[in-house]
């Protein structure tokens, strides 16, 4: 990572003409408000944190109206430094951080519990329970999930059975459960005042709810969790008017609603089969375009929607969920406080030549692709009297290049594509030392865009696309410009060498929650 980490972070550029979009960035630490012009540039930007709840171990949470405050601070902030009213923007999109799961008052609009975020492992007894004597892919074929605490199903079903009078409340529609765009559309296109309730098909998809095939919610699976329909938004395509807005945003049209991780493969253009992208944030995802059929994946892979424009079809992808990677670096600076402010970590970690031998596992809630184990926890492996705090800060870095070189074998396992360069967006493309490091032990150029903003774009796109100011996918394809390109340089015996000792290290991360060990009691 590099860069500074406040709080409230704004950008202003040089006005250009409109038309002009805003994108609505709502991630997993932070809440950003980009605004795009007809020629994708970056006209200006707001950016705030959120908290992160950690009431016990394994437990993230967050609190879904702050967020929202956040989300009506950042768009007042942004339009204030391009110097702009309302009603200039011709649209609004959103892209979202997936799976985390708000349960809220219809009436009132007040969540009836915190957020439980994608990374919460609370479920983790549920998921078991489900997956019984079927397996933890008994809904795979629907839904192209395994069973694992990270998605929004089992995450429902912990609140309806843990929040006292929640059940008969959501039976009798009371309660609106949302992903966050969910949440976001709802406050935006008037609240109880009159909100639409809606999910779009890439956010549907990560739910453990939604049938890939029909693109509606499964009846089966619904009666298996214990969810009542009546909780659920009705699935809309991404790119589409789902309402104009109220507030100070009154008469925005709110056209477009993509999951971060597929807003970012549409911001890169990956638009045709076989095209990827690597979106380096707190967490790291992978994802192929598959073309116009779901690919189900025997490695470990997620198999999702993409995007859906309008009424066409859908396109979907496989998918390679890294759970910890740039919230590895804050844990550094948070937690053992080795670096103060997330840039530092670049010049420590390059003062030494390698890592020394040491690896970090990041298993904090367990391990996502390709392995989908919850009892794994994580783990600092080859540890002498010789390694530094140097060491450690180069090892969590090369952390995230390990964890995305498993990730890209099981791809390229699973599609029979071999990808020839690797598209990188995100917060942590800043590190040079790190990319280079992704190049070397993946052994293909790894290509950082102009615009490394490709999560906003992506939604921006959608949105402009719902409203006219772009007429297709190709005048997209036109503005992705590459910035910066980086060549692998380790010779292919050290590539091998050093894998080989990463995976040993991953092996003993393995087992280390016992089944037997009883579940954190509800507050």
């Amino acid at each position: 990572m590099s860069g500074t980490d406040p709080t409230h972070a704004a950008t202003t550029r040089t006005r250009t003409e409109g038309p002009f979009v805003a994108a609505i960035d709502q991630g997993t630490t932070s809440t950003r408000c980009l605004i795009f012009d007809a020629a994708g540039q970056v006209v200006a930007s707001d950016r705030r944190e959120h908290r992160q709840i950690l009431p016990r171990p394994g437990w993230i949470e967050h609190d879904a109206t702050e967020i929202w405050a956040k989300v009506r601070a950042v768009a007042a902030g942004a339009l204030a430094r391009a110097g702009l009213r309302p009603d200039q923007l011709t649209a609004l999109g959103i892209a979202n951080q997936r799976e985390t799961t708000v349960l809220w008052d219809r009436a009132t609009g007040r969540p009836v519990h915190n957020a439980l975020v994608w990374q919460d492992t609370r479920t983790a007894g549920l998921c078991t329970e489900l997956a019984g004597t079927y397996g933890q892919d008994r809904f795979r074929e629907a839904t192209g999930l395994p069973l694992a605490p990270y998605f929004s199903g089992p995450k429902i079903a912990w609140l309806l059975e843990h929040v006292p009078g929640l059940r008969h409340r959501a039976e009798n529609g009371e309660i609106a459960f949302g992903t966050i765009d969910s949440w976001l559309i709802w406050n935006l296109t008037g609240g109880t005042g009159g909100g639409v309730h809606v999910t779009d098909v890439s956010n549907a998809a990560r739910t453990l709810l939604m049938d890939l095939h029909t693109l509606d919610w499964d009846p089966a699976i619904l009666a298996e969790m214990g969810i009542p329909e009546a909780l659920l938004p009705r699935i809309r395509p991404s790119c589409e008017i789902y309402g104009k807005a109220t507030g100070k945003l009154a008469g925005v049209p709110v056209a477009a609603a993509l999951g971060d991780q597929q807003a970012a493969l549409f911001g890169q253009t990956c638009f045709d089969l076989g095209e990827a992208k690597n979106t380096y944030g707190p967490g790291s995802f992978l994802l192929l375009n598959t073309g116009g059929r779901p690919v189900p994946s025997a490695s470990g892979l997620l198999t999702t929607v993409a995007h859906q424009l309008g009424g066409e079809r859908p396109v979907y992808a496989l998918e390679g969920s890294i759970a910890i990677t740039g919230a590895l670096v804050e844990w550094l600076r948070d937690r053992l406080q080795i670096i103060r402010r997330l840039e530092e970590i670049e010049p420590l970690a390059a003062s030494v030549p390698d890592s020394g031998g040491a690896y970090v596992v990041p298993a904090f809630s367990g391990l996502f692709a390709p392995y989908w184990r919850s009892d794994a926890r994580g783990v600092i492996a080859g540890l002498t009297a010789y390694v530094t705090k140097a060491h450690l800060a180069r090892a969590v870095l090369e952390a995230t290049s390990w964890q995305t070189r498993e990730v890209v074998d099981a791809m390229q396992r699973d599609s029979g594509v071999r990808i020839g360069a690797l598209r990188a967006d995100g917060g942590m493309t800043g590190n040079g030392l790190l990319m280079q490091h992704q190049a070397d032990v993946l052994g293909v150029p790894v290509i950082r865009p102009v615009v490394a903003e490709t999560t906003s774009l992506g939604a921006a796109y959608a949105a402009g696309l719902a409203t006219g100011v772009w007429d297709g996918t190709d005048t997209l394809r036109a503005h992705w410009r590459e910035d910066t390109r980086w060549s692998p340089a380790m010779p292919e015996e050290v590539r091998a060498r050093e894998y080989r000792r990463w995976k040993k290290a991953v092996e003993r991360t393995l087992g280390w929650m016992d089944e037997d060990e009883p579940a954190p009691q509800a507050r």
